[in-house]
């Protein structure tokens, strides 16, 4: 049920703390970066648009109907959805692979730096 004043720095900051108010701004800006690519990438197909046949209700130039003939639609490429699966499936491990090296290699830093410190 006690509170403390919020403790003010007797000193002034450390290069240390520039050091990584620095690496935190170049994250932020890595981050903003890589998301305005990530939108120019996409942009293409999110604004594409089906080009409505001559003659059609939203063509302005009318032109004569083409005699009826039989259209055979055959699809031959594409991917399963087996294999969507196994690939989303993978990434995801690859990712949490990534993240766990990732962390005890941080944990291991940080200890290393505690002790020697």
């Amino acid at each position: 049920m006690f509170t403390y004043p919020h403790r003010q720095a007797t000193q002034p900051r450390t290069p240390r703390n520039a050091a990584a108010r620095l690496r935190r701004l170049a994250a932020a800006l890595a981050t903003i970066i890589c998301g305005l690519l990530a939108s120019a990438a996409a942009m293409p197909a999110a604004l594409a648009r089906v080009v409505p046949p001559p003659g059609g209700p939203y063509s302005t130039v009318r032109i004569a109907p083409l005699p009826a003939t039989t259209t055979r639609v055959v699809t031959v490429a594409g991917m399963a959805g087996w294999q969507i699966t196994l690939i989303a499936l993978g990434a995801a491990l690859v990712g949490a692979a990534a993240a766990l090296v990732l962390d005890r290699s941080r944990t291991a830093h940080r200890a290393a730096s505690a002790t020697s410190a």
